[in-house]
């Protein structure tokens, strides 16, 4: 074989932490004409898609859809629930928690950050203490990241809802499931959620373009209780139109629509348990991977602890600037695309270059994990990265042992399992 042939024809692999891999039966779905947007089968069939949103949240409130991204969930969420002035606890453990509090200042609201950095998860007892000195309820909102895109550390929501009761703390739960949603367990009621953000293109497997916030009876009491609210924004309308168009403010995302109905299509007849079951022991294939890439050379996982890992992304260092060799090397060589690291290190600083991370969300399966781990083996190989041996065994032998036992979720997976 010719040095330096390119063996990227064929369909690529966007393995990033989302976009996810589309469905083929999404972007048949989507591949037809514009419907009518008035009257007909686009107007039932979204009728169709409320309860099934539900049932991946795992909730029986509401439910508004906005045709935007996660960042236009977060501002809905805030819109409808907060004024300026009112004050929100924000607990940080990556850059996307940081960005949701960006948000909120933007709007005039007071942000409390705890942040406890990039490689751990939320510190429940400092977060109750800081709770339970607020005796004058003070915060109104607790702004809580379920799984954060850029550290790929899961934290515990339940927990965070059990530290709000225990100082009978009368502030709202918002969580934001934009990377955890139907990868990650995630119960909306049996948590006590009471707003909980989502976008369609994760594990929802949908184009960008779409974002979902989720509320309930206590967080709408708050919205009727703010003196205005944006026209657009609000989420009443959406959550309980009267005609069509004000499920998303105005003309409706169409395809994306029909997209999302054949993505919940997927998923419910996969069933939510088996949906989990599969990203868990897809992720704990990728993590023997990384363990044995990482004895003997400078990859090693953000996240230690294997109870505080999510199943839809793993971040990664390499350090000096090998993480952007090997993404370079893959993409260009094998049309493998990789994610980068983010909220990692400085944007434009050496540092940012030993970072990345590998989206394991929505549509994949054993034997396309297999191939992104391949792939990743290879540019180590050809980089000369050093790195340990055995990467591919240790992933085999964990898909080998998932594709004997039954296909449900095992008994010790929960929301930190």
């Amino acid at each position: 074989m010719t040095a330096g042939v390119s063996l990227a024809a064929g369909r690529g692999y966007l393995a990033i932490p989302g976009p996810s891999v589309i469905p083929d039966a999404v972007l048949q779905a989507m591949h037809r004409p514009s419907p009518n947007i008035y009257a007909g089968e686009l107007v039932e069939m979204t009728a169709t898609l409320i309860p099934d949103l539900r049932r991946v949240a795992r909730t029986d409130h509401h439910v508004a859809i906005y045709i935007s991204n996660g960042h236009g969930a977060w501002e809905a969420a805030l819109q409808n629930t907060l004024k300026p002035g009112d004050t929100v606890l924000v607990a940080s453990s990556g850059r996307f928690a940081i960005g949701w509090s960006e948000m909120a200042e933007a709007l005039g609201i007071e942000v409390e950050l705890l942040d406890f950095g990039t490689g751990a998860p939320w510190d429940m007892d400092r977060i109750a203490s800081h709770l339970a000195a607020d005796t004058a309820h003070r915060i109104k909102a607790v702004l809580a990241v379920h799984v954060d895109t850029s550290s790929s550390i899961r934290n515990d929501v339940a927990a965070m809802r059990a530290a709000l009761e225990a100082c009978d703390h009368p502030a709202l739960l918002m969580a934001d499931c934009i990377a955890s949603l139907g990868c990650d367990r995630f119960e909306m009621d049996a948590w006590g959620v009471d707003v909980m953000v989502s976008a369609c293109q994760k594990g929802l497997m949908v184009p960008a373009g779409m974002g979902f916030v989720f509320f309930s009876p206590k967080a709408a009491e708050a919205r009727a209780r703010l003196p205005r609210v944006s026209r657009y924004w609000d989420w009443e309308p959406r959550a309980n139109p009267e005609e069509f168009y004000q499920y998303f403010g105005g003309t409706a995302p169409t395809h994306h629509l029909y997209g999302l109905r054949a993505a919940l299509d997927l998923i419910h007849g996969e069933g939510m348990e088996a949906v989990w079951a599969r990203h868990h022991h897809l992720a704990r294939a990728i993590w023997a991977a990384c363990g044995a890439w990482g004895a003997d050379g400078p990859l090693r996982m953000n996240v230690q602890d294997v109870a505080l890992r999510s199943n839809a992304v793993t971040s990664l260092h390499l350090g000096g600037d090998h993480a952007t060799r090997l993404r370079a090397w893959v993409e260009q060589t094998l049309g493998l695309t990789l994610g980068i690291g983010l909220g990692m290190a400085a944007p434009n600083s050496p540092e940012w270059h030993g970072f990345l991370r590998l989206g394991h969300m929505g549509h994949v399966n054993g034997q396309m994990i297999m191939g992104l781990l391949g792939g990743v083996d290879a540019g180590l190989k050809a980089l000369e990265i050093p790195h340990g041996s055995g990467a591919l065994e240790a992933a085999a032998s964990v898909i080998a042992v998932a594709g004997s036992t039954e296909t449900s979720a095992p008994s010790g997976l929960s929301c930190c399992g």
